[in-house]
């Protein structure tokens, strides 16, 4: 499975939504849902499935979900 899917399939199961379909330009306001708590629960959940970790307010910095994808890349995730 390939870095989307798989982060798609976190982004899913976080948000309670088998139809989240991520693009590179989305951001935390284009997904229902995306408040403080599952802010939290999203980055264990790609922490966990990546094995990578966020320091600080890492996640919170990233512009879109490109970005994020790149620093999952950048981490070593594929």
């Amino acid at each position: 499975m390939e870095l989307h899917d798989r982060l798609e399939e976190v982004f899913r199961q976080v948000f309670d939504n088998e139809s989240l379909a991520l693009t590179n330009e989305m951001t935390a306001p284009d997904i229902e849902g995306w408040d403080s708590v599952a802010h939290i629960n999203l980055m264990f959940g790609i922490e966990q499935a990546f094995g990578v970790r966020f320091k600080g307010n890492e996640l919170a910095e990233m512009k879109n979900i490109g970005e994020l994808k790149q620093f999952l890349i950048g981490k070593g995730a594929s």
